[in-house]
């Protein structure tokens, strides 16, 4: 294929779907908390917008428990949780009153509290590129936007409707991108929060030779573009609870 017809198909996707990086597409729905303006209501808040297949399904009840066993933990983070699927909000809020009365993970009485979308139309789901057509017919899938407080998309994950979702992953990915942002480091394979943490790369032959020579003893040099220092997990999150602050 030339190379004409491979940028034509790269702008036809990103039509489909917003990439990393990019603004959050802008949305007024209602929801089962209301109506909602997204994402200017969450302004200053670090957001998980993720999409479920549909109400009453198994794998989804097992998710929406899990969320909101987790919704003070995200909290924590400054990190607001809200959930979409192509359903009324009359079917979302009898799933709320089912799951209730459902026990799982040894808890029961578990309430919903946060919002879910209506989204008969499927008009947000196609702006997220929620709906794969060779994965579902009419359905979205488990798609995950974490959105940083200035609105924009800083990871896109997707699972397949028959797999539930990682959700260590997903805060552990909300702690290293608050922890980038915060720190000027990135996070290296497996990173957990407390374990050393990646420095940028020299840009100079000056910082590159200071690399070579190990003249910081505070960093970990393994080699002149890959180097380590130690960053203590509770300075990353005295770090998050002072932006929650900040933000509120």
């Amino acid at each position: 294929m030339c190379e004409c017809c491979n940028n034509m198909n790269f702008q036809e996707a990103k039509k489909q779907i917003p990439l990393i990086g990019d603004p959050a597409p802008e949305f007024i729905a209602n929801t089962t908390n209301g109506k909602v303006s997204f994402p200017s209501d969450y302004s200053g808040k670090w957001v998980i917008l993720f999409s479920h297949p549909a109400d009453f399904t198994p794998v989804c009840t097992t998710e929406f428990i899990t969320f909101q066993k987790m919704l003070a933990e995200f909290s924590d983070m400054n990190t607001e949780i809200i959930g979409l699927s192509i359903g009324t909000l009359t079917g979302h809020l009898a799933w709320i009153e089912a799951i209730k009365n459902i026990e799982y993970d040894e808890q029961k009485n578990i309430e919903i509290t946060f919002p879910i979308i209506d989204d008969m139309n499927m008009e947000i789901a196609k702006k997220y590129g929620m709906i794969h057509n060779n994965e579902s017919d009419g359905k979205t899938v488990r798609a995950v936007f974490i959105i940083d407080p200035q609105g924009i998309i800083r990871t896109i994950l997707y699972y397949p409707l028959t797999t539930g979702r990682n959700f260590d992953e997903i805060k552990r990915t909300i702690i290293a991108l608050q922890t980038t942002d915060n720190f000027h480091v990135s996070t290296p394979a497996n990173w957990q929060a407390g374990q050393p943490v990646v420095v940028p790369a020299p840009s100079t032959t000056e910082t590159m030779n200071q690399r070579i020579k190990n003249i910081d003893k505070d960093l970990d040099v393994k080699a002149w573009f890959l180097t380590f220092k130690s960053l203590d997990s509770k300075d990353i999150f005295n770090k998050i609870k002072k932006t929650d602050k900040k933000t509120k």
